[in-house]
Order: C-alpha cells, then structure tokens, then sequence
C-alpha cells in the first residue's frame, strides 16, 4: 500500500491551514498576508538537534525583522509540549524564544509533506518561505539527524527580495560568488538589438551573462 505524499510546489500559493500555535489559533496564510514568513518543521521538542535549531532562528530574529519576516515553527507535539519545551529553553538556556510554534498533526503535516515515511512518522526538518502574497517561494528539506544552517535561509531570504525588486536573477553563493562578488545578473536578451544593448551597457562575459552592482 503507497502512502500519499502532498506537498506545496514552487509558486504554488499555500493550501489555508487552521492551526493552534502557542500564541494562540491562527489561519496560514492569511493571518501573515502582507508579510514575508517562514514556516519551519522539526521532528520533536526536547530533542539536541531541534533545540540548536530554534536557538539559531531566534538568535537571528532580529535579521528577519529588519527584513520583514516573520518565523513560525511546527512539529506534531502539542501546544502544552511546546510551552514546556520554550520555558526549558529559557531556563537553562538563557533564550526566549519569541516565535508561535503550531501544534501539528498528519493532516497538516501530509498537506505540506512534512512527514517521509523512509525517515519515520515525525515531521522531517523542513523550511518553506511564503511571500506576502501567500506564494511558496522556497523549499528546503533536511533529514533528522542534521540540522539546518540558519544563516543561508537569511540569505534566500535577503536574496528573493532583491530579485522581486529588481528583476535580477542571484548568482551561486551570493553575495560572496567566486565570478561577480556580490553583483546580480541581468536576465538573458530576448532579441538581437537587446543582446547587442547589453553588451554596451553593462560588464558581460557574454551577451546571455551580463552582471550589475545594484549599489
């Protein structure tokens, strides 16, 4: 018997999902429509792993604030699991985490494929970062047994922004690339007049790679 395996694609908006969350009951996405956010899954409170996670996303908050995002944890553990699990942080710690966290369960989690039956029945670690306007803009899986780089989900984050706003693409490892530094690239000519323009005004390797300083 196959399991049945949903999850959100690439662009896709995000299936509404009623949720209670320790600061209280909460309609995604509509609840953070006008907001960036990020919708993070773990495995289990009061586990090593999770909790360097959520001591990472809340050491950075500041960093997603500046930018306009809003963090929102999940895992299958119940509200009053979750409390508990925040006021352990606290106490031994020295972190408040500041962000809801949602009660979860299968139905949830299989609507955001959330739950891999080849790595158990708990929610595996994924990331998913929602628009203001409700659209899936990323999506990042990690296994349970490692934990996640919090510092690179800022950065798709910083980058999508820049590329929404400028209509520019993000080379690799932006802003530190091995070929333009922190540029951006300018997308590719859609006509011969435009590719022989591009090759004017801007420093290109090629008609189709041509790259700009947005400072």
């Amino acid at each position: 018997m196959s399991n049945e395996f949903n999850m959100p694609l690439l662009g896709d908006k995000l299936e509404q999902l009623k949720v209670q969350t320790t600061h209280g009951p909460m309609t995604l996405p509509d609840d953070m429509e006008g907001s960036w956010f990020v919708l993070f899954s773990h495995p289990a409170d009061f586990t090593p792993v999770c909790t360097t996670e959520f001591v990472g996303f809340q050491k950075r908050k500041d960093q997603f604030d500046e930018l306009g995002v809003k963090l929102i944890g999940l895992s299958i553990d119940q509200v009053f699991s979750h409390i508990k699990w925040e006021e352990w942080i606290k106490e031994n710690l020295g972190v408040q985490i500041e962000f809801p966290i949602i009660a979860g369960n299968d139905t949830i989690a299989n609507k955001l494929g959330m739950i891999h039956p080849g790595k158990g029945t708990a929610t595996v670690r994924a990331v998913f970062i929602i628009d203001p306007k409700g659209h899936v803009r990323t999506i990042l899986y990690y296994p349970p047994e490692i934990g996640r780089n919090m510092d690179e989900i800022v950065r798709v984050v910083k980058a999508l922004q820049i590329s929404d706003k400028n209509g520019v693409a993000m080379p690799a490892n932006w802003p530190e690339n091995e070929l333009i530094k922190d540029k951006v690239i300018i997308p590719p000519a859609t006509s011969v007049k435009d590719a022989k323009k591009r090759l004017e005004e801007h420093d290109c390797y090629d008609w189709w790679f041509c790259h700009k300083s947005l400072k």
